[in-house]
């Protein structure tokens, strides 16, 4: 492809373009005309000399891009052809140069439109087009989702209502939300000339989904204010962040949001405002004209989103974050899919949601959805992560990931945050403080994350053997927040054992499962029995009779508990490589390992004892190591005493428990069954 364009000065390519031969003669210009031009298509003299030209890259014949453009970005074209050359040969397809926040692959031209009517993408309509397609189908589901006041969104909400935060919600009104706005009136010049109109902006070419470089605020309110049919293409503003500018003083977000943010309420307050480095993501200014369309797409890290309608109006897409459709969006993103597919078409259902102004959305962690503008349309807005839906958060970032998505793109400083975050829970949690069953389960996401940080700092022999490891583990040593954490394995691991303490302190059951913190109550829900539990059952009437449990009965809850132990120690011990757990599935072993360790009555810490070959046909020994034919587990081990009060009928019951709690967790390798190992062998 070869192009010619009055603004880009001097042309590379040696052959002479139109351009230059223009340049000869104005009266020569006027009346150039390409293959494609129409018999009645007249331009004047200026218009001509600022023309755009374009060079089949098959025939090597020059065409007006206004001819032949169909209304997309010249900028983003990587080869072209005519379209006589590609009736002619199949393999001459257009393709794109790699947009800014996509992989290298090049790529057709997104033209969902001509997918699903078969014919060519009506220019800028195109997303038009699909929409009406789409909804005359029936593809968009009724809004399902939750009208609200401004004053019912608080924290007592989210506590309280096992639905908040999972679902968007929708506020019609902004009395009681307790957020600040610019004053009604306000227009993007008024934006321009508060914020600066020499700011730079990022500015989306609706039709080719990618950035279109060199925009001011002056020239994007230049452009903004021309009348709709004299725009030349169809443009958006949606990442003006505007903290630390006058515009941004007149925006407040609503105390719900301000009470969960994790940036507002851990971030320490001496590294925030102007002249300090941190996540700047609570204000934005959305700016869009009328048929605006922002294709789908979740936000950073899976934060939370409020979203306030200044002036216009916005229809939304959602579609629910469940793990298939989350999977489908992960195929689907940074793929050749997503040049010619429609998500919808890939999940189980589309939801659509109108705005209008004065309308304030809060669009919950992960939740994939993308945004048309009917009309031009100011928005303010603002993104927060939040301690209620961790899980989803990381698996969002672990999506950005695997899609490569550029840093530049992603939320700034995550994994410091998360740090910051940790210690402030670590704090919580040791001074006793409240935590409900979906934040404690939400906090074990959290310091499972960290501690496979911490496994990177540290550097397992696995981690070295990893690609890329030195890069990843000097990323995440300095990802720590050195001024606030001075050991972040031991508060990582502290946190983990924390968290599981919590989540059991309030149940009754001592011998309740140590597996992961329920997310919350589900009606119906059903708990597998450990094996000891079973083995209890069977022995039932041997010896001590096993408490009898009655179905539906719940004890009276403990009045005051309190936990008194030591420090956390952690520590490193070898066992036989056939004393870890084997993969799940193989049930006929189940029984004989977990029996074997629950009858050692060995300690976790040993000094100056020597190791030594096993009889294989002797009893299970976890101390006994053979030579070559060992493992290294890592233990955490807390010795703890509880002790816990009630009342009852006739006075009180107070119980005193001692226990002993081990953590053994083996690096992560690859396990193989017995079957893989028989066929290993045999082959």
């Amino acid at each position: 492809m070869r192009s010619s364009k009055n603004r880009r000065g001097k042309e590379k390519d040696a052959e002479a373009s139109p351009d230059v031969e223009k340049s000869e003669s104005s009266e020569k210009a006027d009346k150039e005309r390409c293959p494609q031009c129409k018999e009645d298509d007249d331009q004047n003299e200026t218009a001509l000399l600022k023309e755009d030209w374009i060079r089949c890259d098959s025939c090597k014949t020059w065409f007006h891009w206004r001819c032949v453009g169909d209304g997309s970005d010249l900028e983003v074209i990587d080869k072209w052809f005519c379209k006589p050359c590609q009736a002619a040969d199949p393999r001459h397809t257009i393709t794109l140069k790699p947009p800014a926040r996509k992989s290298s692959r090049k790529r057709l031209t997104r033209d969902y439109a001509s997918l699903h009517n078969g014919a060519p993408a009506a220019g800028v309509d195109k997303w038009l087009v699909l929409l009406h397609a789409k909804d005359a189908a029936g593809a968009f589901s009724r809004d399902p989702f939750r009208h609200m006041r401004g004053s019912e969104l608080s924290r007592e909400w989210v506590d309280n209502d096992p639905t908040a935060l999972f679902e968007p919600v929708l506020i019609e009104e902004p009395d009681g939300l307790g957020m600040s706005m610019p004053p009604v009136g306000l227009t993007v010049p008024d934006v321009a000339r508060i914020v600066g109109e020499n700011t730079p902006v990022e500015v989306m070419d609706v039709a080719t989904q990618s950035n279109t470089p060199g925009y001011t605020l002056g020239r994007w309110a230049e452009y903004f204010s021309t009348p709709p049919s004299a725009r030349d293409r169809i443009r958006n503003v949606i990442s003006l962040e505007i903290s630390d500018t006058p515009l941004g003083a007149q925006v407040v977000p609503p105390a719900f949001v301000r009470e969960l943010d994790w940036v507002e309420i851990f971030w320490p307050a001496n590294k925030k405002g102007p002249g300090q480095v941190y996540p700047k993501v609570q204000l934005y200014c959305l700016m869009g004209v009328a048929k605006a369309w922002t294709d789908w797409h979740i936000d950073f890290a899976g934060s939370s989103v409020y979203y306030h309608i200044h002036s216009g109006a916005k229809t939304f897409y959602f579609i629910r974050p469940t793990p298939v459709n989350l999977a489908a969006y992960e195929r689907w993103s940074g793929s050749d899919l997503q040049t010619s597919t429609w998500l919808g078409d890939l999940v189980d259902a589309v939801y659509k949601v109108e705005l209008t102004e004065g309308n304030t959305m809060v669009i919950p962690t992960g939740w994939i959805h993308a945004v048309y503008t009917p009309v031009d349309t100011l928005v303010f807005g603002g993104n927060f992560l939040h301690s209620y839906n961790i899980a989803t958060q990381l698996r969002v970032r672990e999506i950005e990931s695997s899609t490569r998505v550029p840093k530049k793109f992603q939320f700034p400083f995550f994994t410091k945050l998360c740090w910051y975050a940790a210690d402030a829970s670590l704090r919580a949690l040791k001074a006793h403080e409240d935590f409900t069953p979906r934040v404690l389960a939400s906090l074990m996401a959290l310091a499972r994350f960290l501690v496979s940080e911490v496994r990177l700092m540290e550097g397992s022999e696995h981690a070295k053997s990893a690609p890329r490891s030195g890069g990843r583990r000097k990323e995440a040593k300095d990802n720590v927040p050195t001024d606030r954490i001075k050991d972040a394995p031991a508060l990582a691991r502290e946190l983990r054992w924390r968290v599981r303490l919590a989540a059991r302190g309030a149940s009754d059951a001592e011998d309740d499962e140590d597996g992961d913190v329920p997310a919350r109550n589900v009606v119906g829900s059903k708990r597998k029995r450990s094996v000891a539990a079973s083995n209890a059952g069977a022995k039932k009437g041997e010896g001590e009779e096993a408490e009898e449990r009655v179905r539906n009965f719940v004890p009276k809850r403990w009045g005051a508990y309190a936990v008194r132990g030591g420090e956390l120690a952690h520590v490193r011990r070898r066992v036989r490589a056939d004393r870890r757990p084997p993969p799940e599935g193989e049930s006929g072993e189940e029984a004989v390992w977990m029996q074997g360790w629950m009858e050692w009555d060995g300690a976790v810490i040993r000094s100056g004892e020597e190791t030594k070959d096993e009889d294989p046909d002797a009893q299970m020994d976890v101390d006994s190591v053979v030579k070559d034919d060992s493992e290294e587990a890592e233990v955490e081990r807390k010795h703890e005493v509880m002790v816990r009060v009630r009342r009852t009928a006739r006075g009180l019951e107070r119980q005193r428990v001692e226990r002993t709690i081990e953590l053994w967790e083996w690096p992560e390798v690859e396990v193989k069954t017995k079957m893989e190992l028989t066929i290993e062998n045999a082959s």
